[in-house]
């Protein structure tokens, strides 16, 4: 398979898409691609919008894609795809829309006979196991909680440390120890905003100046760099 699963689109003061277009670019080759892109997970804004905004920016890069939402028969658009491309925006909404159009099974196929994948914030989150880790709420409700599990490990898109003052809720950290305890077995990837994970030739790597955090119940969390080896989340 081959995944790139970004935590953010836009870092402050920068442009959409922005940071990681060159990652992109360098992802998917330079000659144009067949890229499908799914824009389910917007809500206050439309498909068609979603679809030039990113446009705008893959344009930089030499690259283009169609929105799903324009075909007819949107399985056998992803049947036909040179590439996969899913944005952010809810994710309760994105999973529950490729749940009822029944693409989820089909998306999953697709790249795992090597079509490339590439998400950020919600669309990373659903290359998990589950939606479990998402930071969004919950505006619909999909048919089950069961994503594309791509990777077998969770991802906590947009991941802070911060606690902010005078805030007297949970912090990400401490919501993601429940998580932990309730699901003992899962490792969970807190990806901070301007990185990614890239899975090339069943090979792990984070991409970025931040560090990720790596929660595993019963353990210490990890504080790894762009020069450690992730793939033990592999196994």
């Amino acid at each position: 398979m081959r995944l790139l699963l970004i935590s953010n689109s836009t870092n402050p003061g920068e442009d959409y898409l922005d940071y990681p277009k060159n990652n992109i670019k360098d992802f998917l080759g330079d000659k144009s691609t067949n890229a499908i892109f799914i824009p389910y997970a917007a809500v206050t804004f439309s498909f068609e919008e979603y679809e030039t905004k990113v446009n705008n920016r893959f344009a930089e890069i030499g690259h283009h894609v169609t929105s799903i939402h324009r075909f007819l028969n949107p399985i056998e658009a992803i049947e036909n795809s040179d590439a996969i491309i899913v944005g952010g925006g809810n994710t309760w909404q994105l999973v529950k829309m490729l749940q009822e159009k029944g693409l989820m099974k089909v998306i999953r196929k697709k790249v795992k006979q090597g079509t490339p994948y590439i998400g950020w914030s919600a669309g990373s989150n659903i290359a998990c196991p589950s939606l479990k880790t998402t930071n969004d709420m919950p505006i619909v409700e999909p048919i089950k909680f069961k994503t594309l599990k791509l990777v077998p490990f969770q991802i906590n898109p947009h991941y802070l440390d911060d606690n902010p003052a005078n805030h007297g809720g949970e912090t990400r950290e401490m919501r993601i120890n429940e998580f932990i305890e309730a699901n003992k077995e899962t490792h969970v990837v807190g990806l901070r905003e301007g990185t990614m994970l890239m899975l090339e030739n069943d090979d792990l790597a984070l991409i970025g100046n931040r560090k990720a955090r790596v929660f595993k119940y019963g353990k210490e969390p990890l504080e790894l760099s762009d020069e450690d080896d992730f793939n033990f989340l592999l196994q």
